[in-house]
């Protein structure tokens, strides 16, 4: 087989240098497009090692780039962009901090939350009574009440 080859047997650096410099634009853009490029031009360098035919270089480095737009760029995309959780309603009010203003028992208590008064109850049935104008941490809610308990300064 005739020898195809414009660079003396060293096309896996080139393929390697094109790579790099597809991954530093994806670094700049950030759209996935330019990474699947470069993963075709890492995928003929390795071929380069295997062949000296150029054309077939090029064509493992299309059909891996092409393989990666239509198939791993919109399942990394859609991954990427799936949102965070958002805690709404009293599941958002577990972790905070609130300020007694009835002493909190184990039966009975009114603290502030966020600007509005909860009934509350030690999260601890046999912890003390918590005074008024002490801060605690909110650590479940039960319907319409705050299990607290004392917040550490």
């Amino acid at each position: 087989m005739a020898r195809v080859n414009g660079l003396g047997g060293f096309d896996w650096v080139a393929w390697l240098g094109v790579a790099v410099v597809l991954g530093i634009v994806e670094v700049t853009s950030l759209d996935l497009i330019f990474a699947m490029l470069a993963a075709g031009a890492v995928a003929a360098a390795l071929s380069a090692l295997v062949t000296d035919n150029i054309l077939l270089q090029a064509l493992v480095a299309i059909a891996v780039s092409v393989a990666g737009l239509a198939v791993v760029r919109p399942v990394a995309l859609r991954h990427l962009r799936t949102p965070h959780a958002i805690q709404t309603g009293t599941a958002a009010l577990v972790g905070e901090r609130g300020l007694v203003v009835e002493a909190v028992s184990r039966d009975d208590g009114r603290v502030k939350i966020k600007g509005e008064v909860w009934s509350a109850r030690t999260y601890d049935p046999h912890a003390s009574v918590i005074e008024a104008g002490r801060s605690v941490q909110i650590v479940e809610i039960d319907g319409a009440t705050a299990l607290v308990y004392e917040a550490e300064v």
